[in-house]
């Protein structure tokens, strides 16, 4: 990568307030004390790494979980800068760790040419949040060596010998006094870390986990950039053009692009800013569709492939089986909102619509099979989407006219506040009855469902509509599909999944999720969606309440608390077994029910979990079973 040539000393180091505040609000700086808010800490930390290779300065990053969940990360970028800071006094290493918006990345005259780093928080929140910090130094033909505890200085910079190479290490403890957990999950990281291998180009970056006594271990280096991105994020997919679409354009905001069209129907777009995910989009993502929309309608013209009479393709028709991964470099980023997930800077729309203009349009007059194929998937879509239109319509008419627009099957609840009320999707019209007696019918609604449903990974929006078993629970939530969902139209607060703990239960939930992810994704984004936990099992023994088990462990505490003699034990096989006051008791009653919100941490892995699943290659789903298979619990033979 090409080196930003710039002075980086600790004048370049600017700092512009204090610390103190971090420790009594992490959450306005890392999101979160949960576990997402812990791994958070170590991308501060790699992301400073990063932004040395993106300079041009560094080639490896090797992070460490060592036993204890103690974190090291070391790079071999130039180093953190030794010399005295003019403002503080002390050594401008001291300063990055000691000091809120201390860092090399404000103003034009930064050691950066771009960052990711909005805040330039990240070194010193994370000395702020941990119990020690320690950091290593080697720059300058020396070896320097600070640390800390809590955010105090222990041991100012000092040299602790001579070196010839140059890198910083930093190795920390989180604060068990602020996270509610210090485990790190490995799988988390590994696919952060993956991900920012793919989006710098020839940078090595490996993870090891050390906590076992088999330890793991993963390299990643992509001298493909993007193009392996996208062939990653597609490897269970069949593909229409086998190698992806790549564009690249460098200038005062390099562009970087790849794309891949697949046979499924779901849009995989990811967009990216000086590395940082922005998982709403902006303006890159805005300049990208307007082109694409443009570019494709006008080769269709062009090449009569749409005729005189025919309208233009539309965005999603356009979109449909696509994985995009876009990725630009703003030199001063504006993001909206304090966690960087959505561009601002008006002018990229344009620069990423120009851009990808005429590199794509060059594309496919080089290419004309692969235009071809692409577009006449295109026009597969437009005329599905139509389909769609007069099935939806046909819906609306339907329901229209009936003396009641809900589904039938619907027992609705009595309050309107979308806040309070939740419906339950319920497998089976016996448990659906049970529920609805012994539900609270202020708030409460209940929707049976019989039957395995439509696997909409392998559909498009028209069978959708028409779908018996879908239908109901689209009215039922009543704010759409697709690109016509809108969050604020719907219906209850919580949607509830509750199925049997068996494998029909676990399919039913497979399949209804796979359809919220993929046709109603801002119910998950949003928290909207929860999983019902009904119990496996029932102790029964005379003179004393029944006891209810969620898990194999919770039977094994309680049967060893209240002994085994005379106890009777019931595996529930299914929801159907209970009557209307066990269901509310163990199912349903807010005070007593265990709810699991379903959360959307990385799309990403979901993205794939689902493809595999649910998908139509065989294979992929043949491995994930085998891999997996060690992991299932309760399985019925």
């Amino acid at each position: 990568m090409e080196k930003y040539e710039h002075k980086y000393g600790a004048e370049q180091i600017q700092v512009l307030e204090g610390l103190e505040a971090v420790r009594k609000r992490p959450g306005m700086y890392i999101g979160s004390v949960s576990v997402r808010g812990l791994h958070h800490l170590v991308y501060e930390i790699v992301d400073n790494a990063v932004d040395e290779a993106l300079a041009g300065y560094c080639k490896n990053i090797h992070v460490k979980i060592e036993p204890g969940n103690i974190i090291s990360v070391e790079d071999d970028g130039r180093g953190i800068p030794v010399d005295i800071h003019p403002k503080t006094k002390i050594s401008a290493a001291e300063t990055v760790y000691t000091v809120l918006h201390a860092g090399g990345k404000f103003g034009g005259d930064s050691g950066y040419k771009v960052s990711g780093g909005l805040h330039g928080v990240g070194s010193s929140v994370v000395n702020a949040l941990s119990q020690w910090t320690e950091v290593t130094i080697q720059r300058d033909g020396g070896i320097f060596q600070m640390s800390f505890e809590r955010g105090k200085t222990v041991k100012s910079l000092i040299r602790i010998g001579d070196s010839k190479k140059t890198g910083t290490t930093v190795r920390f403890l989180a604060d068990d006094t602020i996270f509610e957990t210090l485990e790190y999950e490995y799988e988390v990281l590994e696919n952060r870390l993956r991900e920012m291998a793919f989006l710098t180009k020839g940078l090595r970056i490996t993870i090891e986990d050390l906590r076992e006594e088999t330890p793991k271990k993963a390299d990643f280096c992509f001298e493909g950039g993007l193009i392996s991105f996208a062939e990653y994020l597609n490897k269970n997919k069949e593909t229409i053009n086998k190698t992806p679409i790549y564009i690249e354009k460098q200038g005062e905001v390099p562009v970087e692009i790849a794309i891949q069209y697949t046979t499924s129907y779901s849009e995989n777009i990811y967009t990216f800013v000086n590395n940082i995910n922005t998982i709403e989009g902006g303006t890159h993502l805005e300049g990208f569709k307007r082109s694409i929309t443009k570019v494709f309608n006008d080769y269709a013209r062009s090449h009569n492939i749409l005729k005189e009479k025919d309208s233009n393709l539309q965005g999603e028709d356009i979109r449909e089986g696509i994985t995009a991964v876009i990725s630009v470099k703003v030199k001063e980023p504006q993001f909206e909102g304090q966690t960087k997930t959505k561009l601002g800077n008006s002018e990229v729309t344009g620069i990423v619509q120009s851009v990808v203009n005429e590199a794509l349009s060059t594309y496919l007059e080089e290419n004309p099979t692969v235009a071809k194929a692409i577009l006449e998937k295109c026009v597969s879509a437009s005329r599905a989407r139509e389909a769609a239109r007069k099935a939806r319509e046909l819906v609306r008419r339907k329901t229209a006219l009936e003396s009641s627009t809900l589904p039938g099957k619907l027992a609705d609840c009595s309050s309107k506040n979308p806040e309070e009320c939740e419906v339950y999707i319920v497998e089976g019209d016996s448990a659906g009855g049970s529920a609805k007696q012994g539900r609270d019918r202020k708030f409460q609604a209940i929707l049976p469902l019989w039957g395995k449903m439509l696997n909409v990974e392998k559909s498009r929006a028209d069978k959708i509509y028409n779908n018996d078993k879908l239908n109901p629970v689209i009215v039922a939530i009543g704010a759409g599909i697709g690109a016509d969902f809108d969050i604020s139209k719907i219906r209850y607060g919580k949607v509830i999944i509750m199925a049997d703990a068996d494998v029909d239960g676990a399919h039913i939930r497979t399949l209804l999720l796979t359809f919220f992810f993929r046709y109603m994704r801002p119910l998950i984004e949003n928290g909207n969606v929860y999983l019902a936990q009904p119990p496996l099992y029932k102790l029964s023994k005379k003179g004393m309440k029944d006891i209810y088990c969620y898990t194999d462990e919770d039977m094994e505490k309680n049967l060893a608390e209240i002994g085994r003699d005379g106890v009777t034990i019931q595996r529930y096989k299914g929801l159907g077994e209970m009557n209307p006051e066990q269901l509310w008791e163990t199912t349903m009653d807010p005070e007593r029910r265990i709810l699991v919100k379903v959360k959307l941490e990385d799309a990403i892995k979901a993205d794939e979990i689902f493809t595999i699943l649910m998908g139509d290659e065989i294979a992929p789903r043949r491995e994930f079973i085998e891999k997996n298979a060690k992991y299932v619990k309760n399985l019925d033979i």
